[in-house]
């Protein structure tokens, strides 16, 4: 019950920070968001170092810290920018394909047994938000390559989340590490990679008067939702459920993402209403 409740709160948190960050990429580039929005939200939780054992266990800190940079640094920057090109539900709809690679990757790395209903479940939520992507809804036209580049973003940041949250998966589950501290764990090895990158940027947020108090207010609101509890609500679900099963319960973005969809100038159809239902239906069967 605690996973499932972290699923559904880390849904709705992501889903709305999602809708912010592509407003936001308007103004400032996708890595500069990231590197906004995983500094403050290390700042936020920065009480929390003081409660880790630093040289108990070097070698679970580490793992973390890889997933943190592949998942968080990597993959948030490719996910904002898909954001910015193909909009908030067409990228949260590639996470369609979460559920069913989590699952394979699950029962083949660290043998996590699913039964056929959790395999029949996440085919029909890949089908289903796939069928979403196709959807031609939007009344922004793109050139091809540009609508190309966005796909290409939001099935990178897929890979990256997936082998991400299978490293957390591994820690969480073989380590005392709680979700909060491996939640800032990876949100400070994920700061200071972008850092180590992405200097200049650092700067150019620093000395930016042209961010607006409510553009500063955005952000930080969509840092605590998406960011901070929504990695939060991630880890906890992974602490608590196979990482398949989780994976497919946090595939649920899109239909959420359909109450902001109009804002975006993205027309929802019936056949997208329809097969974002089915997916709905998808995870049910997952989880009788």
């Amino acid at each position: 019950m605690i996973g499932f409740l972290a699923a559904i709160s880390a849904v709705l948190s992501w889903t709305f920070a999602c809708s912010i960050w592509r407003k936001e990429s308007e103004k400032l580039l996708p890595r500069q968001i990231n590197i906004y929005k995983n500094v403050l939200a290390s700042i936020f939780f920065l009480p929390v170092v003081l409660t880790i054992s630093w040289f108990s266990d070097v070698f679970s800190i580490f793992i973390l810290m890889i997933s943190g940079i592949v998942g968080i640094s990597i993959g948030d920057t490719l996910y904002i920018k898909s954001l910015k090109i193909i909009g908030t539900r067409k990228t949260l709809s590639f996470e369609a394909l979460t559920p069913i690679i989590a699952t394979t990757l699950g029962a083949f790395s660290i043998n996590e047994i699913y039964p056929q209903k959790v395999w029949i479940g996440s085919l029909i939520v890949s089908f289903s938000l796939l069928m979403i992507v196709r959807q031609n809804t939007f009344q922004k036209e793109y050139s091809k390559e540009t609508n190309i580049l966005g796909i290409l973003c939001a099935l990178g940041s897929v890979f990256c989340a997936v082998l991400a949250a299978l490293m957390s998966r591994l820690i969480l589950i073989s380590s005392t590490l709680t979700p909060l501290q491996t939640t800032e764990i990876r949100l400070l090895s994920a700061s200071l990679f972008l850092f180590l990158i992405f200097k200049k940027d650092f700067f150019v947020l620093i000395n930016n008067r042209s961010i607006t108090k409510q553009s500063h207010s955005c952000l930080v609101l969509s840092t605590l939702l998406g960011t901070n509890f929504g990695i939060l609500f991630q880890q906890i679900v992974f602490k608590f459920l196979p990482i398949g099963i989780g994976w497919t319960l946090l595939s649920l973005s899109p239909v959420f993402a359909l109450f902001i969809s109009k804002k975006e100038g993205d027309i929802i159809n019936k056949v997208t209403i329809f097969y974002s239902f089915l997916s709905f239906i998808g995870v049910a069967i997952a989880l009788c």
